[in-house]
């Protein structure tokens, strides 16, 4: 299993609890969360649609879901800073499909807020 790992704006951020050598926490301050919900819109649909017969990705797909993960993060981020934190560790990324006919997805991040030494 992977890990992952960055400073963003002066933020530490890793889907682990850093441990040995370079960045280390020096107290947890909390479960902090974000979440965003995109919505699949007809034009979408249908050019995703035509790439599922001739092949390729979809990249309006893609786009909206960096966009969605990005919003979640940016928002679990937030709520960390409002704790007093400057780093998030543990982080857990989740996708759910809703809606009735399965036109919306959520995108869901969590992780432990917590100040580093």
């Amino acid at each position: 299993m992977g890990w992952f790992s960055k400073t963003e704006g002066g933020f530490f951020l890793a889907t682990v609890v850093p441990s040995g050598e370079g960045a280390r926490v020096e107290k947890y301050l909390g479960i902090v969360n974000g979440e965003a919900i995109i919505g699949a819109n007809i034009f979408r649909d249908m050019f995703s649609t035509v790439r599922d017969v001739v092949g390729g990705r979809a990249g309006g797909y893609e786009r909206a879901l960096s966009g969605a993960r990005d919003a979640a993060l940016k928002d679990m981020m937030e709520a960390a800073r409002e704790l007093g934190a400057d780093g998030i560790v543990g982080i857990d990324f989740d996708y759910e499909v809703l809606g009735e006919t399965n036109g919306m997805m959520m995108v869901a991040v969590s992780g432990t807020a917590a100040k580093m030494a």
